[in-house]
């Protein structure tokens, strides 16, 4: 305890790096994943030809590989960037594969009439998947990227192997320092499972918000009931 105790400043930045990996990385593969989940649905061959491609490439790519190909590839073709936002890139990468197919999977969970009556009453294809197919796949697709941000923040441990210097990193080094290895990474382990179980109760709560409630209509009913009967 008292190499955590001396080193509580170092841990809480290693704990902030670890955040902004995985906050940055994942906001940007919502994005990226999504205009590629946009383009494999897309009437025109070449950007689902392209798209997946990508999601090819990248979703069968370990993480650990993509990132050292990242750090130490790309001042070799003249592009440099700092380590943390090598890590940042490789996470996005990984992850905007996983969230193209999450959000692709969705988008075939809404039937094809829906689609179909909303192109006949004039919205094109970006308008119907605006505001017909997306808000209704949207239900469907908390869970899978729910998972997709925990293997975000999973995935952040590796970008210690480019020298970044978030939680696994701090651990790592004040475990050469102290040989205390069981309680060092008792406490990284520890934010991961934070993070993680974080997300999903954040999920959870969002997925149970966009829901119908199944039981609304029948507790309404018994409740109306219940007043008759008092009345009568």
């Amino acid at each position: 305890m008292q190499a955590i105790a001396e080193n509580i400043p170092l841990l809480v930045q290693g704990i902030a790096y670890t955040v902004a990996l995985t906050l940055l990385g994942y906001v940007l593969a919502l994005i990226v994943g999504t205009v590629l989940a946009v383009c494999r649905v897309s009437p025109i061959p070449p950007l689902r030809w392209a798209a997946t491609i990508y999601v090819e490439i990248f979703r069968n790519i370990p993480l650990l590989s993509l990132l050292i190909l990242i750090a130490f590839g790309l001042p070799d073709v003249g592009l440099r960037l700092p380590y943390f936002w090598c890590g940042v890139l490789g996470l996005t990468l990984s992850s905007a594969a996983f969230v193209c197919e999450n959000v692709r999977s969705g988008i075939n969970t809404v039937p094809v009439g829906h689609a179909e009556a909303a192109r006949s009453i004039g919205l094109g294809f970006f308008g119907t998947l605006r505001y017909v197919v997306l808000p209704q796949a949207f239900r469907t697709m908390i869970q899978p990227l729910v998972n997709v941000f925990i293997g975000t923040v999973i995935g952040s441990a590796l970008c210690s192997a480019i020298a970044v210097s978030e939680i696994t990193w701090v651990t790592q080094t004040l475990n050469i320092q102290y040989a205390q290895a069981v309680i060092m990474f008792l406490v990284a382990g520890a934010v991961y499972l934070g993070m993680s179980l974080g997300g999903s109760a954040l999920g959870g709560a969002l997925e149970r918000a966009v829901s119908p409630d199944p039981h609304g209509s029948s507790r309404r009913r018994n409740t109306l009931d219940v007043t008759a009967g008092a009345q009568a």
